[in-house]
């Protein structure tokens, strides 16, 4: 009986420790709970218990939402150069000394740059005459540099004591008596009834010819004080007028009934009055012309310029016609003086500190830096998630096709990542880099290509 009560008994206490050690496993819910968590819970558990990674993702999450969501927001574009107005030193105007023969020509005459040519090859192989097509030319010394261009036109020729009418209605009698005397006397030339007629030689007779004004070639330089008054100085009456009372020293002049008179300075330097007595004109050697042809300078400010140089001297200040008082400097290139001052123009703002309006300032182009940096933010992260998801997709390929086949296969690529592996990764990079600088290729574009 006892053994059978034992028998009965068994069971029922077998049963209870079963339950105490179920009971004792289940206190173990920690690590149950664990296992059966899915992978993809397990490894996000373990991110959000990283702090780094975390604070990573939020700051990979801002850069994504600043380079791409800020650029909508922005009212600047990324290639936007922004300007305003400074101050820049410019030139103003330009001077030198005049070394270069000055041609005026007389009313109705034309003297171009083929006569220009042969008279200046004349004039240095000291001759005085010069031919250009069918016309014949002499020239004669008014001063030290000033040469008065006439045009020769033959009427007639002797030869021996027969003489030749060429223009009978210009040789007459008394000109031809006049002719003859000047051979016999050796004269070049001689004057009869205000009209001058010259003497030349050919090969074989002597020619009578009259004399036309053409030109006056000079070196001086005449600033009118009015802008009105240019054309007329600059006419061959004037000049040659003017120049011939220069060179015999006198202190008057007549031209068209109106009196000039002459006020020296220097040798160079001289003021013209006009018949009320204001000044009219004044006469130098230093050329000082605007760098803006629109622009008239007066003789007061090209006289301040010319005494300035001459006392060789760099910078002086002047009074303009508003009575402003601007600052002028001169530098010397060469044999060119220029004038500079201050004057407002457009610039680009560059390197300017953070404000208001552009809160990381602007750059050395000028452009927006904030926004600047949304835009290559964008290229930087697009380019470096297309790398990684490019190298993922085929890093799949080809490790599912080596260890699927294995094997010579599997040796084989190995063997070829082992030869990309050796190639240096920054020389490819400044490689690639320099072929699409070369090429003019934008980042964007080859990203998006």
């Amino acid at each position: 009986m006892a053994d059978k009560n034992r028998s009965k008994k068994t069971p029922e206490k077998n049963r209870r420790n079963i339950t105490i050690t179920a009971e004792a496993e289940m206190k173990l819910d920690d690590a149950r709970r664990i296992k059966v968590l899915s992978p993809g819970m397990l490894v996000f558990k373990r991110f959000i218990r990283n702090r780094l990674a975390v604070v990573g993702l939020f700051i990979l999450l801002f850069m994504f939402t600043f380079s791409f969501l800020g650029p909508l927001f922005s009212p600047f574009t990324q290639t936007q150069v922004f300007k305003g107005i400074g101050e820049m030193s410019k030139e103003y105007a330009s001077a030198t000394f005049n070394t270069e023969l000055r041609y005026f020509t007389a009313e109705g005459e034309t003297f171009g740059d083929a006569e220009r040519a042969q008279f200046l090859l004349a004039l240095g192989n000291n001759g005085y005459s010069f031919s250009v097509d069918d016309s014949t030319y002499a020239f004669f010394a008014e001063g030290e540099k000033d040469f008065r261009i006439i045009r020769l036109q033959t009427i007639a020729e002797a030869l021996g004591r027969v003489v030749k009418p060429i223009d009978p209605a210009a040789f007459t009698d008394l000109v031809e008596t006049e002719f003859l005397n000047a051979i016999s006397l050796g004269k070049d030339s001689f004057e009869l009834s205000n009209v001058t007629y010259r003497l030349t030689k050919n090969m074989k007779a002597f020619l009578l010819n009259t004399e036309h004004d053409v030109a006056l070639a000079t070196l001086d330089v005449y600033d009118a004080y009015n802008i009105e008054d240019i054309d007329f100085i600059n006419q061959y009456d004037f000049r040659i007028a003017g120049t011939r009372a220069f060179t015999e020293n006198k202190n008057r002049f007549n031209v068209y009934g109106v009196n000039y008179s002459i006020i020296r300075h220097n040798d160079d330097q001289a003021t013209i009055y006009n018949g009320t007595g204001k000044p009219f004109a004044e006469r130098s050697n230093i050329i000082v012309n605007p760098i803006d042809q629109s622009v008239f300078l007066g003789v007061e400010f090209r006289n301040t310029v010319r005494d300035t140089i001459i006392n060789f001297q760099s910078e002086f200040t002047y009074n303009n016609d508003e009575n402003e008082t601007i600052d002028y400097t001169i530098d010397q290139v060469n044999t060119i003086y220029y004038i500079k001052k201050e004057t407002p123009t457009e610039l680009i703002r560059i390197f300017e500190r953070p404000s208001s309006e552009h809160w990381l300032g602007l750059d050395n182009n000028g452009m927006d830096v904030l926004t600047r940096l949304m835009y290559g933010g964008r290229v930087s992260l697009l380019v470096g998630f297309v790398v990684v998801f490019i190298e993922v997709f085929i890093g799949v390929i080809i490790g599912g096709i080596s260890g699927y086949f294995g094997g010579w296969i599997d040796t084989m690529l190995m063997r070829f990542i082992d030869l990309f592996n050796s190639i240096p990764f920054y020389p490819i990079v400044l490689i690639l880099g320099s072929v699409m600088d070369t090429l003019e290729v934008e980042p964007m574009s080859a990203f998006l290509s």
